[in-house]
């Protein structure tokens, strides 16, 4: 298994509750083929460039390890939810 970084900017306009949810969920899919270690909240900032009209977004970081089948799931669910927008996934090197 690999170690990742996933990296989310969650549109600013949602809750905390809402926000929480959001991350239970891509933690349920991490946890179903990977070990999820953390979720690093980085709060809201400014985006450097205007991102689906929206000037700051909400930074979301996890931490997990996985096979690389798992990214594809975890970037498709990512494309689907309406919140999410803009991620990255990063494998880390030890």
């Amino acid at each position: 298994m690999n170690k990742y970084e996933s990296v989310i900017i969650v549109k600013p306009t949602v809750d905390d509750e809402h926000l929480k949810e959001l991350e239970k969920t891509f933690t349920d899919i991490i946890n179903k083929a990977g070990k999820f270690e953390k979720v690093d909240e980085m709060g809201k900032r400014k985006l450097a460039y205007e991102i689906k009209k929206n000037t700051e977004g909400i930074y979301v970081v996890f931490y997990f390890e996985a096979e690389p089948t798992l990214i594809e799931e975890l970037e498709r669910n990512y494309r689907i939810n309406d919140n999410v927008i803009k991620f990255i996934d990063v494998r880390v090197e030890e």
